[in-house]
């Protein structure tokens, strides 16, 4: 007994360096996480409260009410210690239109991805569309926008016998183009992470293969889907470059899907840089900012609900 109580306290007296090296590697990995995990949060607090103070100067320093900038369609800031107006509904409803039409032609195709490539044809779509949809995420906005500009707006020009085919609908359809992988990666995935069973179940039943996507996949994934929707949304309401080279940049609102018009992200883009810092101008795009990120942050807290929803199922 004593022969083997000596042993064991040599190989532990053995063991303790290679321990003290591994504690020391997973405090040192754990303080290394946490740090950076603090130090991001810093950084969005630090950006909320500089666009909130950036943009709270409309109306602490020039009397404007949010109920104006909200609601009133009169747009015309003024510069260099003038003063205006600065409704921006025109913006708003803008940046409405264009996100929403573009979810409503994006999303049917999307699904349809999706379930061709968890239920169709599995081999040719992780081998071939898989890809294609990460090339189509990797594109720079500005090619879908140049795109937009040479061959969709004279088309559309063309086709409707318009003197120009800047307007909603073009904008519209390339956003469209540029939210599809992103709806259709996060649909994919969810739809693939439905257990086989469910699958099997259904099938034993006497169900057709349609009517097992129909009632139990898309059922089934309808959290994980909407989330990919909800993600297309908010990257179509953030999206600037494409827009503001398709949508006209017109300060009207909008009569029908051939109407030029304007949105939030186009109009900052335009014109931050052509403001005097410290003007209305200037403050009134801050302001536009800072409702922009307001919205974002409004469509991650809808994400993490759809996300809680999902793993409840």
């Amino acid at each position: 007994m004593a022969y083997a109580s000596d042993k064991d306290f040599t190989q532990k007296r053995l063991n303790q360096p290679l321990l003290n090296k591994k504690w020391r590697t997973e405090y040192a990995g754990r303080t290394l996480v946490t740090i950076f995990g603090i130090f991001i949060i810093l950084l969005a607090l630090t950006i909320l409260g500089f666009l909130g103070y950036r943009g709270s100067a409309t109306f602490l320093n020039y009397g404007h009410s949010v109920a104006e900038f909200l609601f009133s369609t009169n747009w015309n800031p003024g510069e260099a210690g003038q003063s205006g107006t600065v409704g921006a509904a025109i913006f708003i409803v803008g940046s409405l239109t264009v996100s929403g039409f573009a979810l409503l032609i994006a999303t049917p195709f999307a699904i349809a991805m999706a379930i061709f490539i968890s239920d169709i044809s599995p081999k040719i779509g992780s081998r071939f569309l898989r890809p294609v949809l990460e090339i189509f995420v990797g594109i720079p906005s500005v090619v879908y926008g140049w795109i937009g500009l040479t061959v969709l707006v004279p088309f559309i020009a063309n086709v409707f016998n318009l003197p120009f085919g800047f307007s909603v609908l073009a904008a519209s359809i390339v956003v469209a183009v540029m939210i599809f992988p992103t709806i259709a990666s996060v649909a994919t995935d969810a739809m693939q992470a439905i257990p086989a069973e469910y699958r099997d179940a259904s099938y034993a039943l006497g169900s057709t293969r349609w009517q097992m996507v129909w009632h139990i996949k898309l059922r089934s994934a309808m959290p994980g889907i909407l989330t990919g929707i909800v993600l297309g949304l908010a990257r179509a309401f953030g999206e600037a470059l494409a827009v503001a080279m398709v949508v006209g940049q017109s300060t009207r609102f909008v009569d029908s899907l051939l109407s030029p018009t304007n949105t939030l992200t186009a109009v900052i883009t335009a014109n931050m840089g052509n403001t005097v810092n410290g003007s209305e101008y200037n403050d009134a795009l801050w302001s536009m900012a800072f409702l922009l990120l307001l919205i974002s942050f409004g469509f991650i807290i809808l994400i993490r609900v759809l996300g809680r929803k999902r793993n409840e199922l």
